[in-house]
């Protein structure tokens, strides 16, 4: 059957900001289609929440509360899977996100925490799980990327930088871990998550976001999960280096964050 391709039955995962949102729904989807989690984030309440939701699934979860701006936190959870499943087939790098600021107001260190943040940090990851990942015979990374990343909105220069970046690495990362490893990254559109909240608690903004939208609506954290349970499944097996875009057909930023013309 067709939703076989979906399963990922004894398989081993890896989720960064794996607490809340975007993360912990795809940590669940992941076990839900049969693999054991290793999650990840700061907060260690989130994360027994999430592996409590995993355990109901009757997989198992793995938690490991870090500071992921730490390269040397990331890369330590691709030899936790080892240790504690015995391999390790699919990563998925969702930390990341940047606060938005003027131009004027972003600092060099600025960017280049940015940078680290969302790049950086799966890169880390990424190559401390590659030598795990070829001894089962490979595996697949999905980077959650932004549509920030390719639309232009004052504001988000730091941002959308990391995530282009974050972009164009995923491509060239493909090419370099073919065949065996497969690399893809979802550019996210607005998804209903604690990020968002303080705008979407707004009715007037959350309505010209919602108008801003073809879909006309925000997205939510299951239609990411289940883009990277295709793209992490054997569904997605002829699918590398490539940007999925889940964005509700956006092709402007649909938030303002009204920056006036410099004087």
């Amino acid at each position: 059957m067709i939703l076989d391709l979906f399963g990922l039955s004894d398989k081993v995962a890896v989720v960064t900001g794996a607490g809340r949102g975007i993360g912990a729904a795809t940590a669940v989807a992941l076990a839900e289609a049969g693999a054991d989690v290793v999650i990840s984030a700061r907060t260690e309440s989130d994360l027994a929440e999430v592996a409590k939701r995993i355990a109901e699934t009757g997989r198992r979860a793995l938690v490991v509360p870090a500071d992921l701006s730490s390269l040397d936190a990331a890369a330590a959870l691709a030899p936790a899977a080892n240790a504690e499943f015995g391999r390790l087939d699919i990563v998925v790098n969702n930390v990341g996100g940047t606060y938005p600021r003027p131009f004027l107001e972003t600092e060099p260190d600025f960017l280049e925490e940015a940078f680290r943040f969302n790049v950086g940090t799966a890169h880390a990851l990424t190559r401390a799980a590659v030598p795990v990942m070829l001894e089962h015979g490979g595996g697949a990374v999905v980077n959650i990327s932004s549509v920030m990343g390719r639309v232009s909105g004052r504001g988000f220069l730091a941002y959308g930088t990391a995530k282009a970046a974050l972009a164009h690495f995923t491509e060239l990362a493909a090419f370099d871990l073919a065949p065996r490893i497969r690399v893809n990254a979802i550019a996210v559109g607005s998804v209903a998550t604690s990020a968002l909240s303080i705008v979407l608690t707004n009715d007037e903004i959350r309505q010209r976001m919602e108008q801003a939208t073809p879909l006309r609506r925000i997205g939510n954290v299951e239609e990411i999960a289940a883009t990277v349970l295709w793209l992490a499944s054997p569904a997605g097996g002829f699918v590398t280096g490539k940007v999925i875009e889940v964005d509700g057909g956006t092709q402007a930023p649909n938030l303002d964050l009204g920056l006036p013309d410099l004087s």
